[in-house]
């Protein structure tokens, strides 16, 4: 029999789809599996019509089968077959598909759904076979034929006897070579497995022979009646291998909550339920059906390089990409789930997916429908979304804060802060409707934790005014405000104020004034205090802010003493930045007037003293490292001399 060549780019393509399209060898038995499935579809589309098929839904099926021995893995269908005219076109022509024939033939009455359209899939087989055998025999047609490759060499088409109608496609598996183990493709635990994790919804039973082992009743007991390690026995059992109804195509309200919680734990490696299933079908434009599960708990490497986001994606019922990231923003990476779609261009292979509007239509959607799901959980069950919140909560904050607040308006409403009067988490809409009508700015305050910022001495004067504070405690907290920079309803939204900026808008002009006279009537002594600061802070004058405590630190430039914190401690940061501080005293203080009678004594150095552990108790208070421990020890024993 004459070998034909391939009619595509002979060799070079045939090389290039074996060794650089397929990333995993084990894809070849999905490929096969699809166009089986497709061929199965073809008849049972037939069957709708046609009354000579004789063959009803529940007739179809693949089986596989491996042979030691041989070296063989056959995947046997009894689908249409092929004609001798179909095997030259389908097979002696790479990158032709038959499938997708058969679709444009056929989509004027509606759509008809196949899986492999784009001719390629077949040839991943020879990633693992020396050689591939395809005996095929088309419906009505009285022969059968062989088409049989080696490769890129060329092939060879001959009849051959085979009494059913269908395909078997017959692959001599290689031998092992280094770190190469084809042996595993005969292996029946292995095929179940790639079955199960890309096959397992085709909707026709893949089935296949498997040895099995058994207890021999009876054996289990010695002559005494004593129990003993049984005897044990090899069968061989006809297996289903794959589920072939998605959960995700089930009417939801057939499925339990239990049924769920066990899929996604088996699907996604998790011991624990997850807190939250969202289930979506969408027709139109994005025709999808989408299975989300948001965890009831935080993964160990979430917050780190390592973590790998994204869905499984599916088409019709196959898995193409185990973490599909184009189908997620950043900030709802925590979702774990599956998509499946029927209208996905697919290029090449299942496994490289076009970055089309199809694509894009789909994350929308999802972004939209996740959104109000976690809305809808913030209005109805406020405390297992706090829960969630403290799992995935910062997530939603950098979201926030990415992309210069470009998705503010969709992710504000799900934040979660601490508020100081109500002393539990509270929306941003929850604090601005419970704003008084003369309150100015949404309060904040940035630090470690809660119990320490309840302690900051510019807290007070605006807990005392009966206004909000919220406490900020993640490090992004404050620069997402910043990106915020307002919140509330059109044109009477509010800034963001922290509690340690210039001008907090709690002060009437009269006390304005007041402090003004005073800090230039003490002028020459702040410059002094400044002076002795050593350019430790831009400017020292009396505060508005501080009630009962002596002193604090504020910042007067857009950068504040938190953020230059969360900055400098960040291991990338190699030059340090550095606030604008104040050094803010309280007028109605005695230390106050204890640095006036040391500055009109004429005592510098004491003066000098005072000024420098006044800073550095603001330090203190603020969370900041002292610049000089040593210095300002000996600083306080000086005040004891």
């Amino acid at each position: 029999m004459a070998k034909k060549q391939f009619k595509a780019e002979s060799k070079r393509l045939l090389d290039m789809m074996i060794n650089s399209i397929y990333t995993h060898k084990e894809i070849f038995l999905r490929e096969l599996i699809s166009n089986a499935s497709d061929a199965i579809d073809k008849l049972y589309f037939r069957s709708l019509t046609d009354d000579s098929v004789k063959l009803k839904k529940k007739d179809f099926f693949i089986r596989l089968a491996a042979a030691k021995e041989n070296r063989t893995l056959t995947v046997r269908d009894n689908g249409i077959g092929m004609t001798k005219e179909e095997l030259e076109k389908n097979l002696g022509t790479i990158a032709k598909s038959g499938s997708l024939d058969f679709k444009n033939e056929n989509e004027t009455g509606g759509k008809v759904d196949v899986i492999g359209q784009f001719g390629v899939g077949f040839y991943s087989a020879f990633m693992v076979a020396s050689r591939v055998t395809v005996r095929s025999r088309a419906f009505g047609a009285q022969e059968a034929w062989q088409w049989e490759s080696t490769g890129a060499e060329g092939y060879t088409i001959e009849p051959c006897d085979k009494e059913d109608v269908g395909t078997e496609v017959i692959l001599v598996v290689k031998e092992n070579e280094g770190e190469e183990h084809y042996d595993e493709f005969l292996d029946d635990w292995r095929l179940a497995g790639i079955v199960k994790k890309y096959s397992d919804y085709i909707r026709y039973p893949i089935k296949m022979l498997r040895e099995k082992s058994r207890a021999i009743e009876g054996t289990d007991k010695d002559e005494e009646g004593h129990y003993k390690a049984p005897e044990y026995e090899t069968y061989t059992e006809d297996e289903t291998l794959n589920s072939m109804v998605p959960i995700w195509k089930r009417d939801k309200k057939k499925v339990k909550d239990e049924e769920y919680a066990q899929f996604y734990k088996d699907k996604f490696g998790d011991y624990s339920d997850p807190a939250r299933v969202i289930q979506s079908k969408t027709e139109g434009t994005a025709t999808f059906n989408a299975l989300l599960f948001i965890p009831s708990r935080t993964p160990y490497n979430y917050y780190t390089k390592e973590y790998e986001k994204g869905l499984q994606l599916y088409s019709s019922g196959v898995l193409i990409m185990e973490k599909c990231a184009d189908l997620l923003p950043d900030y709802f990476s925590f979702v774990k789930g599956l998509v499946d779609s029927e209208d996905l261009s697919l290029n090449i292979s299942r496994e490289m997916l076009q970055h089309d509007s199809q694509l894009k239509l789909i994350k929308t959607t999802l972004e939209r429908k996740i959104k109000n799901e976690l809305a809808a959980w913030l209005k109805n069950d406020r405390e297992k979304y706090e829960e969630f919140f403290r799992n995935f909560g910062l997530q939603l904050k950098m979201g926030c804060y990415a992309s210069y607040g470009m998705n503010k308006e969709l992710l504000q409403d799900l934040l979660l802060f601490h508020s100081a009067k109500e002393n539990k988490l509270v929306t941003l809409r929850e604090y601005y409707e419970a704003m008084p009508e003369d309150q100015k700015y949404i309060y904040y305050a940035a630090g470690e934790s809660t119990d320490r910022l309840a302690k900051l001495p510019a807290a007070e004067r605006v807990l005392d005014k009966g206004f909000d504070i919220l406490y900020l405690t993640d490090d992004v907290d404050e620069f997402m405000l910043q990106m915020l920079r307002s919140y509330g309803d059109k044109e009477k939204e509010k800034e963001f104020r922290n509690i340690s900026a210039d001008d907090l808008g709690i002060e009437t002009d009269a006390e304005k004034e007041e402090v003004k006279a005073k800090n230039e009537e003490n002028k020459e002594l702040f410059e002094a205090m400044k002076e002795a600061l050593d350019g430790k802070v831009t400017e020292v004058r009396l505060s508005q802010r501080l009630k009962s405590h002596p002193v604090c630190l504020s910042s007067s430039g857009p950068l504040s003493i938190e953020m230059e914190k969360v900055l400098n401690s960040m291991p990338a940061q190699q030059e340090k930045v550095k606030s604008e501080k104040v050094l803010e005293l309280n007028g109605e203080h005695e230390v106050f007037a204890a640095l006036k009678r040391l500055f009109e004594a004429g005592d510098k150095e004491k003066l000098a003293a005072y000024s420098e552990i006044l800073y550095d108790q603001a330090l203190l208070i603020e969370g900041l490292a002292l610049e000089d421990p040593v210095a300002y020890a000996n600083n306080v024993c000086k005040l004891m001399v």
